[in-house]
């Protein structure tokens, strides 16, 4: 497949300022730039769509640039309904570190160019800033947006001249690669669209050049309707393990979310989110419809997705475990301590001596003693398969299980 086939093939085509979708297969300068701000110290799954859209940009020749907003992070982009909570700027600090780690893991690549804009702006003077960039906008143009309309319209919250001047200094960003590395294409999700526009009117009107946005669509959660992403409070991490701030999903339930998803929803996210073959997903997907019961397209997709996060060598141990947690031959309490502390790699873990309430509410079983105890009542929680009716202390080292696909550790 050339570039141009398999954006379309994998559902990573929404608004962008190139005419012809061909024009990516010749284009004469392969670099572009994709950027993310440090709002969190762990990206989300609503991010990987776009990480995965630029990995493959990356295997059809194209040089990425990959952006961490250490000074855009500092202002926060604009949301409809409201202002942003600043965060400390050792937060963002942090923020920045890890899910840089987390960008270059999921596009590997050789030329890889990881810059941060707060090494540019941190040079820059606010009346140089008004001067080149602030007189290349019209107020009418700004006001337009669709985020400032609702902040600004009836019943607005109103917005800050801080996050108004989010889409210059975002525009700027590009003006900036473009001078300094010659990128002039710039990927983003569409809800990033508006602003990507704001470099390309800055290429324009200041070099006379011509520059390109292309973004994806949205990945929708088909249960809730909403997207996928953080502000939206249905997130799932890329961080597999507690990095701090309480940002993570557990390789297991990472694995589960996937292997979660209705036969509806499977056929579009295993183009997205895996690194198949199209060949490939098109048998399986062909095998999948002659046997749903086996849930064969799940199954690829979980493996896939989590070995593009996670590495092969934790998908294969989270496959494992999932077949064995869900066999229903296993008897959890022939489990020796040893096999347990393996567990304890891909699922919460407790320590011995809790109280079961504060032990589920302590692993993210339950989200409050409140919940946890009505759990108890239902049955539907068990230690090492047997299940619980009391309130008791937990002491031996033990599998416990809240519902049909949670698990935790006690050791």
């Amino acid at each position: 497949m050339k570039l141009s086939e398999e954006l379309k093939y994998r559902g990573f085509v929404a608004e962008t300022t190139i005419d012809n979708i061909e024009d990516l297969d010749t284009r004469e300068s392969k670099k572009f730039y994709w950027g993310a701000d440090p709002s969190a110290d762990s990206l989300t799954i609503g991010n990987l769509a776009a990480l995965m859209m630029c990995a493959c940009f990356v295997r059809h020749g194209y040089e990425p640039y990959l952006l961490v907003g250490g000074a855009t992070g500092q202002i926060g982009d604009p949301k409809e309904n409201g202002e942003r909570e600043l965060k400390p700027l050792e937060e963002v600090e942090h923020n920045k570190k890890c899910i840089g780690e987390q960008i270059a893991r999921v596009v590997k690549a050789d030329n890889l160019t990881m810059v941060d804009n707060y090494d540019w702006f941190s040079q820059i003077k606010f009346l140089d800033f008004l001067r080149e960039v602030g007189k290349s906008f019209s107020m009418t143009q700004l006001l337009d947006r669709q985020f400032v309309q609702k902040r600004i319209g009836e019943g607005g919250a109103g917005i800050s001249y801080a996050e108004f001047s989010y889409t210059l200094i975002q525009g700027y960003d590009f003006l900036h690669l473009y001078r300094k590395y010659g990128v002039a294409l710039q990927l983003c999700g569409a809800d990033q669209y508006g602003n990507c526009t704001s470099g390309i009117h800055l290429i324009k009107r200041l070099e006379d050049a011509v520059a390109d946005v292309w973004s994806t669509p949205l990945v929708i959660d088909p249960v809730t309707g909403r997207k996928f992403g953080k502000s939206e409070g249905n997130a799932v991490w890329l961080a597999g393990s507690d990095n701090g701030s309480g940002n993570y999903t557990s390789i297991f339930d990472f694995y589960q979310f996937w292997m979660n998803q209705s036969d509806e929803a499977v056929a579009n996210l295993i183009k997205i989110y895996t690194l198949l073959e199209p060949e490939r997903i098109e048998e399986i997907l062909r095998q999948h419809n002659e046997r749903p019961e086996e849930r064969i397209a799940q199954k690829a997709l979980a493996r896939g997705a989590t070995e593009v996060v996670h590495g092969k060598e934790n998908a294969e141990a989270v496959e494992n475990l999932t077949a064995l947690l869900f066999n229903r031959d296993t008897n959890f309490a022939e489990f020796s301590a040893d096999e347990i502390n393996e567990f304890a790699k891909y699922l919460p873990v407790a320590e011995r001596g809790v109280n079961i309430v504060d032990l589920l509410v302590n692993t993210g079983l339950a989200e409050s003693k409140k919940k946890a105890r009505e759990f108890i009542m239902q049955g539907a929680v068990s230690v090492n398969g047997a299940k619980v009716t009391d309130e008791i202390n937990i002491e031996q080292t033990a599998i416990i299980k809240k519902g049909k696909n949670k698990f935790a550790v006690v050791k």
